[in-house]
């Protein structure tokens, strides 16, 4: 659960603001009541913006990898369209 701290509070009280985001989690601070900013973990910022593999590396790491996904030359049957 975040906690809303107005902007010159946090700038006073920064050291708490950091030890409650250790501790508690997300921590917004506000400007004039509206929020403008998140003080994380840097735990959590490292997993919600690290990079991510492309979907071709996702798919060459997985249990598809060696999988045989080549098409069999059999005839294909007609496809009616209207």
């Amino acid at each position: 659960m975040s906690t809303a701290w107005q902007l010159q509070d946090a700038k006073n009280r920064f050291s708490r603001v950091v030890e409650d985001a250790l501790r508690e989690g997300p921590q917004t601070v506000t400007r004039r009541g509206e929020p403008v900013v998140v003080v994380v973990a840097i735990e959590t910022w490292e997993r919600l913006s690290g990079a991510r593999p492309s979907l071709k590396d996702y798919l060459l790491e997985s249990a598809l990898d060696g999988l045989d996904l080549s098409r069999a030359n059999e005839e294909r049957l007609p496809v009616e369209l209207p």
